[in-house]
């Protein structure tokens, strides 16, 4: 997220009552998870297992709940007992929940020939490019931004809450929800079936590239980035933060895992599970995923064990 003008980190400080450490002149420009930091960037930490990778990483400001940390020049510590809360805090502070009685917000901007049908929602700040159409019962939530072209069929949600929760076993109530401050963009030329949905990022975007082309009930995880000319048939699931390179088909009802690669122009069969990266370019099936090729050999064994045994026992 990208607050709209550049903020104080002593303003920061004030908002959530913390302590200043390091540089007191910077100033912060959003706010992002560690793994989307950039510069001028807010992030939060609140394990020691993760210290040193926060303070090394893009941000330039750390919301930290320990003093006795090294900090690299030019940076700004912000001192608190619950870095997360501290998290929650700007959140709501920067993007309230704004309960909308409308269909359509009077901040959207919506372009050219788009065809709008009966019963869209339509939320804050969304953007929809020229030449659309919007289908009856898609819900589409604040800040997304859609393209040129698009076509989203009905009863698609864009833009619902990442599944994302910190987690403490020490408290209540274990899993303490991350509230999303992310979107989502599609970009031209992109058609999303129907009953579909796209987890919008967590801090950043989730991104549909250009010419993909979705299938009816499929699910798109936070902060996903899916490249060009993707085809994904029916049922397919893909959890947060992965990436998907251009030209990858996943045929129905595979099931992709979080923070990994499919790599450019590779195809996954139906029913096919994938725990962990793949490299462009060949045809997978399985679960786990292995080439089509030596996956097949291997079923034509498995079905031939029988035979095998029988002659084993005579």
């Amino acid at each position: 997220m990208q607050f709209s003008t550049p903020i104080s980190v002593n303003d920061i400080a004030q908002l959530i009552s913390a302590d200043v450490i390091g540089n007191t002149t910077a100033f912060a420009t959003g706010i992002n998870e560690i793994h989307k930091v950039n510069n001028g960037d807010i992030c939060f930490v609140d394990h020691p297992k993760y210290y040193e990778t926060c303070l090394n990483s893009a941000a330039t400001v750390i919301i930290i709940n320990t003093k006795n940390v090294t900090i690299p020049e030019g940076k700004t510590l912000l001192f608190v007992q619950e870095p997360f809360e501290a998290y929650l805090t700007l959140v709501q502070h920067f993007r309230p929940f704004i309960p909308q009685q409308s269909l359509i917000n009077n901040t959207a901007e919506i372009g050219k020939d788009t065809v709008i049908m009966p019963n869209v929602f339509i939320g804050n700040h969304v953007k929809i490019g020229s030449n659309c159409i919007i289908y009856p019962n898609v819900f589409i939530n604040d800040y997304t931004e859609i393209g040129n072209n698009c076509i989203i069929q009905a009863g698609t949600v864009i833009g619902s809450d990442a599944f994302y929760y910190n987690t403490k076993k020490t408290r209540e109530l274990w899993y303490k929800k991350m509230k999303s401050c992310g979107n989502v963009i599609i970009h031209d030329d992109v058609e999303i079936g129907a009953g579909c949905t796209i987890d919008r990022g967590v801090t950043s975007s989730t991104i549909i590239g250009s010419g993909t082309k979705m299938d009816n009930m499929i699910h798109i995880g936070h902060d996903t980035i899916i490249g060009k000319n993707c085809l994904f048939a029916a049922q397919v699931g893909i959890a947060g933060a992965t990436t998907i390179e251009d030209g990858v088909t996943l045929w129905g009802q595979v099931g992709v895992s979080k923070t990994l690669t499919i790599g450019k122009n590779a195809i996954v069969l139906a029913q096919s599970g994938v725990p962990a990266s793949l490299e462009g370019g060949k045809i997978y099936f399985g679960t786990p995923t292995e080439e089509a090729s030596e996956k097949k050999r291997e079923l034509v064994w498995v079905k031939r064990i029988p035979e095998l045994w029988k002659k084993v026992m005579e």
